[in-house]
């Protein structure tokens, strides 16, 4: 999932909050263990929950059968990535409970915020500019806490450095018959901070093709 810029939830602009694309992201979040974002994406979305319920709460129990099915936990968890330890502790899913990663820096500005409910795990030294949260080293402290299965609804930075890590094994993209346009006003775009075309390509192969009226919602895995 990619944003439109901080202060815009761009999931529900971009689809017109369409169902079945509301249904989709409750499935995903339903067979996910976790769910990782960055601080920019949870500043963006003030009152959401990562959760299958939050998005499409009138098949909560289906969802919640669904986990238990696949032995999950009753909840995924949420993951929020910030370099700088820039969190709103007063966030509702901050609330609820978070695993939090961060660089050493980052953890020093956050922890004394953050509520008993979430964990701080340092994985980046931080404090000079350019230095970033080791995401090979979270996803791999995620797996030994059981946590193999991960969904990223992080902005496009975020999406940007796992695709530059060849850390993204698929992509699930909706196409929205809307039209957006740009002007005056920057815009992110998909992917955010890592040079690709023309000099590096990733190619991806489309793994399912499925329609709902006017809307199309493309799986694509990146990995070779």
């Amino acid at each position: 999932m990619v944003t439109l810029g901080e202060g815009t939830s761009a999931g529900s602009v971009i689809s017109g909050k369409y169902p079945a694309d509301r249904f989709l992201m409750a499935l995903l979040r339903a067979c996910a263990d976790a769910v990782l974002l960055g601080a920019g994406t949870l500043r963006a979305t003030p009152g959401h929950l990562w959760t299958p319920a939050h998005v499409f709460p009138q098949h909560a129990e289906g969802f919640a059968g669904l986990r238990r099915s696949l032995g999950r936990n009753p909840e995924p968890r949420l993951v929020v990535i910030t370099a700088r330890g820039e969190i709103d502790a007063s966030h509702v899913a901050i609330q609820h409970g978070a695993l939090i990663f961060t660089t050493r820096r980052g953890a020093e500005a956050c922890r004394p915020l953050v509520p008993a409910s979430c964990e701080v795990v340092v994985t980046g030294e931080g404090g000079r500019e350019g230095e970033e949260v080791d995401l090979t080293a979270m996803i791999h402290e995620l797996r030994n806490r059981k946590l193999g299965v991960l969904l990223t609804e992080g902005g496009p930075h975020l999406i940007g450095e796992l695709i530059d890590r060849g850390l993204l094994d698929e992509a699930f993209l909706t196409v929205s018959p809307v039209v957006a346009g740009r002007a005056d006003e920057r815009r992110l775009g998909m992917v955010e901070g890592v040079e690709l075309l023309p000099k590096r390509g990733v190619w991806s192969r489309l793994l399912s093709a499925r329609r709902h009226g006017d809307y199309l919602f493309l799986r694509y895995g990146l990995r070779a």
